[in-house]
């Protein structure tokens, strides 16, 4: 598959701290760990991995804004493009040993997303989109999967932990859809979830209490590959509700009437 020139970029910034990543990865029983919050880690291989990814984007892109997780809003010269970028989602799932964790890089033009990688070191899968022309998974094209049937559906979600979230609207949430889905799964990394989503993984997700970093590659990912996000409200507010519901069309609109409903 022939990439584009900024899909090509991203690629190689998230292959080389995609490196850095799984060398840490390897000795993570060694890794010096500083608490940032309840529950809630950041590492040196974090670090080292924004370090990566900011230095290859700001070469290849100069004048570009950023988003990302440890470093904050980085304003640019650009003011019409800005990378929103998580160096390390799934960070406890990395400090456990669990290899489900990726890098996630989108490029917004005057807003809109344009482009979008994600890419998970410790199996070597890249996840990459580009408005228009479709998304792919190790250069082959995603679709997302085509069951209509919450029944016949293994359905992502995220579950809050100490210090984040909601617990009672998540376990409200948990009880309607365990009650219609043949399955629920809880990663632990959105950015992978909604991969998942795009390449027909997994059939749906949702999810409350995330960041544009953790979401803003996955939106893209799953509408180049024919499905549907929105906040759980249905509408497009994703980065300020902090909510994603996603989907093929007859799954996304079943999940969002299903997030809405009392305790049975």
């Amino acid at each position: 598959m022939a990439r584009s020139a900024i899909i090509n970029v991203m690629v190689q910034a998230a292959m080389k701290a995609g490196r850095s990543l799984a060398r840490d990865f390897g000795e993570v029983q060694n890794l010096q760990v500083s608490l940032k919050g309840p529950g809630d880690y950041v590492s040196q291989a974090d670090r080292r991995a924004e370090e990566i990814l900011f230095t290859e984007l700001s070469r290849a892109r100069p004048g570009y804004s950023f988003l990302m997780e440890e470093r904050g809003v980085v304003e640019g010269d650009d003011q019409q493009h800005r990378w929103i970028v998580d160096p390390l989602d799934g960070t406890t799932n990395f400090l456990h040993g669990i290899p489900i964790f990726s890098i996630s890089i989108a490029l917004e033009r005057q807003g809109q997303l344009v482009a979008g990688v994600i890419y998970n070191p410790a199996m070597d899968e890249l996840y990459t989109a580009e408005r228009g022309s479709g998304a792919f998974f190790n250069d082959r094209r995603m679709r997302v999967a085509a069951r209509r049937q919450l029944s016949d559906c293994v359905i992502g979600t995220g579950i809050p932990h100490l210090g984040r979230g909601h617990h009672g609207r998540a376990l409200l949430d948990l009880r309607n859809v365990m009650a219609e889905a043949a399955g629920i799964r809880r990663l632990g990394s959105a950015a992978l979830d909604l991969a998942y989503v795009a390449a027909g993984r997994m059939d749906g997700f949702w999810e409350d209490a995330l960041s544009p970093w953790d979401i803003a590659a996955g939106i893209l990912m799953v509408r180049e590959a024919g499905g549907f996000v929105t906040d759980r409200g249905g509408g497009q507010n994703m980065f300020d509700t902090g909510s994603v519901v996603a989907g093929n069309e007859a799954v996304h609109r079943t999940l969002l009437e299903t997030l809405k409903k009392p305790v049975s």
